[in-house]
């Protein structure tokens, strides 16, 4: 008798300390309610992480460019895109993880009566800038793609937009935002801006530079537009764009998971014993003939040199180059954007006639010697390493796309997904299936969940792009 009054005690104190019976099942190790600087870095993060990671069921695109290659799983370095679900885990990750968090963020800041003016709009322009960023992505990855009726949780079939039209909107989003910049308010500060740390001098210079590089993009379908952005971007009173290493777009990661560099837990090193990926003999070798000074930073040695395997065939990991013990760090830094980057494009605008100063040639060296150091190299090395006929811009063989869109591709080594926009652009270096019959990706193919759930509007998609095919061409891949 004394148990069951102690029991009916219980639950009349139990029931005592809540309103009514829904309380029950609120889960008070769960936040009902989150900030828009978490979502912020949150959705940062995992747009750095889709673009750096090296996993095969994610991102293959070190391989499409040649400067990776694998040891014995042959599907991915030849284009093989159904054996695993690789465009899923890309699309998912930049809708749900990233644009949904973003678009979140944005919600709340504007709802926020506490907020000063200034400040709203720097967070409003720095989540704008990101959102457009990730737009661009999945633009110059698939082609057609949900966009105006995406993200709506009332709509689970959205319908997918032609990706000129988005691109030109998320071009006007980015002009916008970059004038809305106030650099002599705050943003997001400290670590809620993992990129800049609050510096909002660094987000114009950052979206300055993004609206060159994207202009560039549609440079060939639409030359005006082009023109007209990378002038804005340029022009003497908008802020400048990046002009050094120390103003990258770089993301610092720890040294453990699951903040470290998602490459140190693909690659053998300090996190994994895994002996997956070589270093691919067409960017090894391409290096080698220049005697060029980043190969210590990117490889390692087998033998006292620089091996690459062959690519898209079978190869024994010790017996090549792989990489370097630098690029395998967990605390290796990923880059969205960079200073040589940005040289490279700024040579090409020159080289189509854009007034955005300097020459191409000028640019060209820049951008060559902003990589080799910010590798780890000296301007003396990259010096001599622009003396050599194969690399001096009056002497390089081929055009100017020729010219730069070799170093481009070399210079962007740890960055596969802007390595394979640049190489679809440019049309430079020449890149060879491994085996007769394939061809080099231009794009990813649609999910399968979008043929299975989304059919009548993926079916229409397809359609209007030529053929949901890894080797349709978007809309400025004209050449």
């Amino acid at each position: 008798m004394k148990k069951l009054i102690i029991c009916l005690f219980s639950l009349v104190f139990l029931a005592s300390c809540v309103d009514d019976l829904d309380e029950y099942n609120i889960d008070q190790k769960q936040a009902t309610v989150v900030p828009a600087v978490t979502l912020f870095t949150g959705a940062t993060k995992n747009l750095t992480d889709v673009l750096t990671t090296p996993n095969v069921n994610t991102n293959n695109y070190r391989f499409y460019v040649q400067h990776w290659t694998s040891t014995q799983y042959l599907d991915e370095p030849r284009y093989n895109m159904t054996s695993r679900t690789i465009p899923q885990g890309m699309w998912t990750t930049l809708y749900r993880d990233v644009l949904a968090d973003l678009v979140e963020a944005k919600r709340i800041i504007n709802e926020d009566q506490t907020l000063a003016e200034a400040v709203k709009q720097n967070q409003l322009a720095q989540v704008e800038i990101m959102e457009v960023y990730t737009w661009s992505v999945l633009v110059n990855t698939f082609g057609d793609v949900p966009y105006t009726e995406a993200l709506n949780s009332q709509n689970a079939l959205p319908k997918y937009d032609d990706a000129q039209a988005i691109y030109n909107d998320i071009l006007s989003r980015l002009e916008t935002a970059v004038d809305q910049i106030n650099t002599s308010s705050a943003g997001f500060t400290g670590n809620g801006d993992i990129l800049y740390g609050g510096n909002m001098q660094r987000w114009l210079k950052f979206g300055n530079s993004l609206k060159l590089k994207l202009g560039m993009v549609v440079a060939d379908v639409d030359n005006a537009r082009a023109k007209a952005l990378a002038e804005s971007a340029t022009a003497a009173d908008a802020g400048g764009v990046i002009s050094s290493n120390a103003e990258n777009a770089s993301f610092e990661y720890l040294s453990a998971p699951p903040n470290n560099n998602p490459i140190s837990s693909n690659v053998k090193g300090p996190l994994s014993t895994r002996e997956d990926y070589v270093a691919a003999n067409t960017l090894v070798d391409a290096m080698n003939q220049r005697n060029d000074p980043r190969r210590e930073f990117y490889f390692s040695q087998v033998g006292g040199q620089f091996k690459g395997g062959k690519y898209g065939f079978p190869n024994t990991f010790t017996d090549f180059s792989t990489v370097s013990a630098k690029v395998a760090d967990p605390t290796f830094e990923a880059l969205l954007l960079d200073y040589a980057e940005v040289e490279f494009l700024l040579a090409e605008a020159v080289e189509r006639g854009y007034n955005v100063g300097g020459t191409a040639m000028e640019h060209y060296n820049k951008g060559v010697t902003a990589s080799i150091t910010y590798w780890g190299g000296t301007e003396d090395q990259a010096k001599l390493y622009l003396a050599q006929p194969s690399v001096n811009y009056l002497t390089a063989p081929g055009d100017w796309k020729q010219k730069i869109g070799t170093q481009e591709w070399i210079a962007m080594y740890n960055r596969g997904y802007d390595a394979w926009v640049t190489w679809r652009r440019l049309d430079a270096p020449t890149l060879l299936p491994p085996v007769d019959g394939l061809i080099v990706p231009t794009r990813l193919i649609y999910p399968v969940n979008e043929q299975t759930l989304n059919p009548s509007n993926y079916t229409s998609a397809s359609s209007a792009i030529g053929g949901d095919q890894s080797s349709t061409k978007l809309f400025w891949d004209i050449r």
